[in-house]
C-alpha cells in the first residue's frame, strides 16, 4: 500500500510541475491582447484557449477598444493561467504589395544632428552645447519664428550682430526654450552657433499593403530614423514614389545587403505618420488596387511556427513569391513579433538572404496576410525580425 501511495505521490508531483510549467509559460509567453472575430477564434498556442467567449456577460459584438472586455485565458480549457483583454474586430482584407518605393521624407522642425567646437582666440567654445541644445533636439523656433528648413535656420543664425537667440525645441514628449550666446570668427567675418542641422531624408522601403477602407498605404514596420541622432524622425510631409531596381548588393554574415533603385516620376501616394509600428500615409487615387492580391489580414493568435511566403521585388520582373520559415513568435513585444528565416534558394542566391529596402516585406501564411519584415539579424542575414499585421492595420486606421 505504502508503495502504491508513493507511487502515487510521485506521478502527481509530476503532473503538478507539467502543469505548473505550461502556466508560467502561458502567463508569459501568450498575448495579453487577443483579437477576436468570431466566437471560434479563441485559440493561441494549440494548448490555451479563451474559454469565456460564450459567456453572455461579455459583449463581444461592442468590444471594438483595447480593454472593453476581458476573458480567462485557459491551458487545455480547463485550468486558469491569466486574464486577456478581448478586442472585437471585422474580418478585414487589404491589397498586398511587395513592391519597392522611394521615401521622401521632410520633418516637422529641424533636428539637431551635431554640435560643433569653435576656436576663437586660441580658445574653444561650443555655443550650442553651453546653451543646453542636444543631439536630437527638435528646433521648432528661433526668436518665435517657426523654421522648416535648415536653409531657414542657417539664415537667421548668419543674420546675426551678436546678439543671443531664443531657440525653442521638442525633445521627446517635452518642450524647451534656450538662450543661445553665438561667437564671432574673424577670419570668416560671421557669427557662429555651432551645429549642425538636418530638415530631410530619403531612403528606400517595401510596400506593405494599401487599405482600400482606410485610403491608407503602410510599408516598412519599422520608423524612419535619423542616421546621426537614431530619433524617430518627426514628419511634417513626405511622398512615396515608385522605383526601378538597378542592382543588388547581397547581404554576408559581415555586412548587411541592401536594394539599389533609382526614384521616379510617379507618386505611390503622400506620407504623413512615421511610428515604431512603420510608415502610413494615403495612396495616389490613381493606383489601381485590381492589379495586386487581396488577402484577410490575420489575428496575432492565427500566426504559427512553421512554413511561409514572402512577397518581394529584387528585379525588375516585380513581386515574387519565395519560401521562408517562422521559427519564433513574440506575441507581447510591441514590434519584434517574429523571426523569420529565408529558405528559398532562388532569393539566397540573389540576395545572401534580407538586405536594406525589404523592410515591409508582407508576410503570408495559410492564405493570410499575417505580417511583415522589419529588420535584418546582421550576423545571420537569412533572418530577421516581424511585425503582426494586425498591428500594422490598426496602425493605418488610427
Amino acid at each position: 500500500m505504502r508503495k502504491c501511495i508513493r507511487v502515487f505521490d510521485g506521478a502527481f508531483a509530476v503532473f503538478l510541475i507539467f502543469v505548473y510549467t505550461f502556466i508560467i509559460y502561458g502567463s508569459v509567453n501568450m498575448p495579453d491582447k487577443m483579437v477576436i472575430r468570431n466566437s471560434s477564434d479563441r485559440v493561441v498556442g494549440k494548448c490555451y484557449s479563451v474559454s469565456a467567449l460564450n459567456d453572455e456577460s461579455v459583449d463581444f459584438q461592442s468590444a471594438r477598444s483595447v480593454g472593453a472586455n476581458t476573458a480567462e485565458l485557459k491551458f487545455l480549457g480547463v485550468i486558469p493561467v491569466k486574464n486577456q483583454e478581448i478586442v472585437k474586430s471585422d474580418t478585414r482584407s487589404v491589397y498586398v504589395s511587395g513592391e519597392p518605393f522611394g521615401i521622401k521624407l521632410y520633418t516637422n522642425g529641424v533636428i539637431v544632428v551635431g554640435t560643433k567646437d569653435i576656436n576663437v582666440n586660441g580658445k574653444t567654445v561650443n555655443p550650442s552645447k553651453e546653451a543646453g541644445i542636444e543631439v536630437g533636439d527638435v528646433i521648432i523656433s528661433i526668436n518665435n519664428q517657426k523654421v522648416y528648413s535648415s536653409d531657414e535656420v542657417e539664415k537667421i543664425l548668419n543674420d546675426n550682430n551678436g546678439k543671443d537667440y531664443v531657440i525653442s525645441i521638442k525633445r521627446g514628449e517635452e518642450y524647451k526654450t534656450f538662450r543661445l550666446s553665438p561667437v564671432y570668427l574673424e577670419n570668416e567675418g560671421c557669427y557662429k552657433a555651432g551645429m549642425w542641422v538636418r530638415d530631410s531624408t530619403a531612403g528606400i522601403g517595401t510596400v506593405t499593403f494599401f487599405n482600400k477602407k482606410a485610403g491608407t498605404v503602410a510599408a516598412l514596420g519599422h520608423p524612419i530614423t535619423d542616421v546621426d541622432t537614431g530619433e524617430i524622425m518627426p514628419i511634417l510631409n513626405g511622398e512615396a514614389v515608385e522605383t526601378n531596381v538597378t542592382s543588388i548588393i547581397k547581404s554576408s554574415s559581415n555586412e548587411t545587403g541592401s536594394l539599389c533603385c533609382d526614384f521616379l516620376s510617379k507618386s505611390i501616394g503622400s506620407l504623413y505618420k512615421n511610428t515604431n509600428m512603420g510608415i502610413y500615409g494615403s495612396y495616389n487615387e490613381k493606383i489601381d488596387l485590381s492589379s495586386y492580391s487581396e488577402y484577410e489580414v490575420a489575428s496575432p493568435q492565427e500566426v504559427e511556427k512553421g512554413f511561409a511566403q514572402i512577397i518581394c521585388t529584387v528585379d525588375n520582373t516585380g513581386p515574387q513569391v519565395y519560401s521562408a520559415e517562422i521559427t519564433k513568435i513574440s506575441f507581447n513585444d510591441d514590434v519584434k513579433n517574429m523571426i523569420i528565416k529565408i529558405t528559398d534558394d532562388k532569393l539566397i542566391e540573389k540576395t545572401g538572404g534580407i538586405i536594406q529596402g525589404m523592410s515591409g516585406t508582407p508576410i503570408i501564411q495559410n492564405g493570410k496576410l499575417v505580417g511583415a519584415i522589419t529588420h535584418v539579424i546582421v550576423n545571420n542575414p537569412l533572418k530577421g525580425y516581424a511585425i503582426f499585421s494586425q498591428t500594422m492595420l490598426e496602425e493605418s486606421e488610427y
